[in-house]
């Protein structure tokens, strides 16, 4: 199974087109038909993306977006609405609301599965780019956590003793012959 996609939509036929289409292009699908139902399934199913139907009874897409946003374990979570709003400012209602993606009913199927591809590909490329920071920041953490080393070769020299003298080279071949 490759990527998973939830789809929350009520309307059975749409559900079907959406389910079939993704799964002929080897997705991984959770459908959703009751709108109520679809955080606590984002929670268990997990998925790499939402497609979310906006004209829904019982509870908005609109609504769902915005909860699932607010939530900190499901907000990474790209969603792409799917909906027959036409009306002049509905997609940037939606995008504000927090979809990543738009696509309007009756849909292409070719720009569909392009929307949905894309959104995965960038969320993929965001969860590539996260890991690489973290090294930096575990690395300049772990620097400041670190037992100071002595100032000098005289300071870490047992009482009495003489620190052992620098020869030339000793810079290049730096911490290895320490």
């Amino acid at each position: 199974m490759g990527q998973k996609i939830l789809v929350v939509e009520d309307n059975e036929l749409n559900l079907k087109l959406f389910c079939d289409l993704l799964r002929a292009h080897a997705y991984g699908v959770e459908p959703v038909r009751d709108g109520r139902e679809a955080v606590a399934t984002a929670r268990s199913f997990v998925p790499d993306l939402i497609v979310m139907d906006i004209q829904m009874p019982h509870i908005s897409g609109l609504e769902l977006i915005e909860q699932i946003k607010a939530d900190a374990d499901l907000q990474a979570i790209p969603i792409m609405a799917v909906t027959a709003y036409a009306a002049k400012g509905d997609e940037e209602r939606i995008r504000d609301a927090g979809a990543e993606g738009y696509v309007s009913k009756p849909i292409s199927v070719l720009k569909f599965v392009a929307a949905v591809r894309s959104l995965l590909e960038a969320a993929a490329a965001r969860a590539e780019a996260e890991p690489d920071e973290m090294p930096v920041q575990m690395e300049a953490e772990a620097e400041e956590t670190e037992s100071p080393e002595p100032e000098t070769q005289e300071a870490a020299a047992p009482e009495g003793e003489a620190a052992p003298e620098e020869t030339p080279g000793d810079e290049e071949r730096g911490e290895e012959s320490r």
